[in-house]
């Protein structure tokens, strides 16, 4: 068998040696596991009408036994697809692990894709039974059903139905489907499932051409779940059974591999945060649940802690200096822990008290002991803003292809800036390194993919001879191993000059020179000088979650203290506001004042009239950059710098 298949129903060889000796099981194993040790323990919460209903993992179990029959019933095929369009949600995990069971291929498609991007992956993952959240889902699936030859059913899962069409089921109508077939037709199949096979697809979401769908075996699933979980400190359940709150996006392999698998593995208790969690709600949620561990992507910590600053804004002169006292106290405790006295170390303890707890508790955050960040690196001013908070954020690093986490830190990991170590079992190497030492990141271990689905010179190209995953992400290692993620191949921007300039540390630089800059952007690829978009931080539209044009409590002081009355987006763009454009090009002198050379310094920038976001096409689902289609959406701001 070789290391890598790019077809459904391949079988590829396990990268089992001494380092990562366990026997290999499936996910229906793992299941059986915990189910043994945790039946009686609430695995899944959700909100009905207010109120927390509770289903433990016996019930959870018998669940997904019951949705693998009407799946069966329903004539799913092996190694086919059950496709899941909708938001974290009992009926999301219980469908999930029923398709396993029934022998099929579970993949999640994300609530924002156009009916044309769940097209392509419903047909290329041969899509048999699609799960539905609501109506608005559920019009994009009946807008492409007659392109879809494979698609037998769908689920609806939320709403009910408005307009009956044959082979549409409520999930009440659906869980009765499969009542005659008999439990020995089910574990037959499941007992014919091997640990090597396909069971979940991630699809990437495709910075470049079509999105590939990333193919995961029982053993890729099962191992991360119990190894890397562990790394980062997850309890099991009968030493401490961990809370989690679910809100990220599940068809991204973060959110799936963290509150789904590990999820199951440990036994842990999941709660379901409301659809408008990203907008708003979530706090609220946290408030209720207080986990005992919570992962964000860095945007969702910088969301956290613009709303605190915006508060903070809005306070008394009182309020302000204790704060202010507590988290630098707390913030040089953690910076440099050794070396503080002990009565420094009693004030930072009572800063603690008095004030920071109280903070943490606002959040939700009160009995939290781990709090992760994955999907990017978290910039400087998010990590040193919460370390004030004497809240420690643990970087997780790897991708779709590695089934998330490879590198880890946790409480007994870490250093600043590093996304860990990798996972023990798994290796990274670093190859055509530069004089700093900085090379492309490469995977070695269980968490490694199969392949891409279809798509075989994809595949070849992401290994080398030697089976190594190779990542396009840069980093470099210190002397005790901790990895450095320092950019993407691809983001790397290769000036007319042939200068090598990463633009990230420059863009986290303005950032935090100035306050009222919410995302900025190095261009110059190809180009002879570097120039930067900018967009201007403002309030969020509740509903909708997109930018308005009203600046942030935060941008409003920046507007104050640099001498004008702005209150709005397009009063500063329209008129270019004399004061606002002057503390901008400062702020950009005093950045390029520390640049290596001249080569890295930003000499043309324009401020953009709207914030980037999801519906704006500049996010993705989890709200990371998509450069391309930024340079692509204003070309003409970009032609307008580099005019001759």
């Amino acid at each position: 068998e070789s290391l890598w298949t790019s077809s459904a129903d391949g079988r590829v060889r396990l990268r089992i040696d001494n380092s990562c000796p366990q026997t290999p099981i499936t996910v229906h194993q793992m299941f059986k596991e915990s189910l043994e040790k945790y039946g009686s323990l609430n695995a899944l919460s959700s909100k009905k009408n207010g109120k927390w209903e509770k289903i433990t993992f016996s019930e959870y179990y018998c669940l997904s036994r019951k949705v693998a029959k009407s799946f069966l019933k329903l004539g799913l095929e092996r190694f086919h697809s059950v496709a899941i369009l909708g938001f974290n949600s009992p009926e999301w995990f219980i469908s999930a692990v029923g398709a396993i069971f029934a022998g099929g291929i579970v993949t999640g498609i994300y609530t924002t894709n156009s009916p044309e991007a769940c097209h392509y992956i419903a047909h290329d993952s041969k899509t048999d039974i699609m799960v539905v959240e609501n109506q608005k889902q559920l019009d994009k699936i009946m807008q492409i059903w007659n392109r879809l030859p494979h698609l037998k059913a769908v689920v609806l899962y939320k709403d009910s139905i408005a307009e009956r069409h044959p082979n549409l089921y409520t999930m009440e109508e659906f869980l009765e489907l499969g009542s005659d077939i008999s439990d020995s037709t089910l574990d037959d199949i499941i007992n014919s499932q091997k640990p090597n096979q396909c069971c979940v697809l991630i699809y990437t979401s495709g910075t470049t051409g079509k999105p590939k769908g990333a193919m995961l075996s029982h053993d890729n699933i099962t191992w991360t779940s119990a190894h890397c979980s562990r790394a980062g400190d997850m309890q099991p359940a009968e030493v401490q059974q961990e809370s989690i709150v679910s809100y990220l996006p599940l068809s991204h392999i973060a959110a799936q591999i963290y509150d789904l698998w590990t999820g199951i593995k440990w036994g842990e208790h999941v709660y379901f945060a409301e659809p408008d969690a990203l907008k708003g709600s979530l706090i609220n949620t946290l408030k209720e649940v207080q986990p005992t561990s919570h992962m964000g992507v860095p945007r969702v910590w910088e969301k956290i802690m613009e709303k605190l600053k915006d508060a903070y804004a809005q306070s008394g002169f009182m309020k302000k200096k204790m704060l202010s006292w507590a988290m630098s106290l707390s913030l040089e405790r953690n910076l440099n822990s050794s070396n503080s006295s002990d009565l420094k170390q009693l004030w930072t303890r009572l800063a603690d008290y008095l004030v920071l707890a109280k903070i943490r508790n606002a959040l939700g955050l009160s009995s939290c002991q781990k709090h992760f960040s994955g999907a990017a690196p978290l910039n400087t001013e998010t990590l040193y803003f919460f370390l004030g908070l004497n809240i420690t954020l643990y970087e997780a690093y790897g991708m779709s292809e590695t089934t998330g986490p490879h590198c880890l830190s946790g409480p007994h990991i870490y250093r600043q800036h590093s996304c860990g170590k990798p996972a023990p079992g798994c290796r990274v190497k670093l190859v055509d390194k530069d004089t700093e030492g900085n090379g492309e990141i490469c995977f070695w271990g269980r968490t490694v993919f199969m392949g891409y689905l279809n798509m075989e010179d994809r595949t070849k190209e992401a290994f080398d001879e030697e089976g190594w995953l190779h990542s396009g992400d840069l980093g470099k290692l210190d002397k005790d191993g901790f990895l450095y993620v320092t950019g993407r191949i691809k983001d790397l921007i290769i000036t007319a000059g042939g200068e090598n300039v990463p633009p990230i540390p420059i863009e986290d630089a303005v950032k935090k020179e100035l306050p009222i800059i919410s995302n900025a952007m190095v261009i110059g690829d190809k180009k002879k000088f570097l120039s930067m978009f900018l967009t201007l931080k403002s309030v969020l539209d509740p509903d909708t979650s997109d930018p308005t044009d009203i600046l942030t409590e935060q941008a409003r002081d920046f507007c104050q203290r640099s001498g004008s009355k702005a209150t709005k987006v397009s009063e500063i763009v329209a008129t270019r506001d004399q004061a606002i454009y002057r503390a901008i090009q400062e702020g950009i002198d005093r950045v390029n004042s520390t640049a290596t050379n001249r080569v890295h310094c930003i000499q043309k920038w324009i401020v953009l009239p709207r914030d980037f976001s999801i519906s704006g096409g500049e996010l993705g689902p989890t709200l990371k950059l998509k450069r391309l289609a930024v340079l692509e959406k204003y070309r003409n701001e970009v032609d307008s710098f580099y005019k001759e």
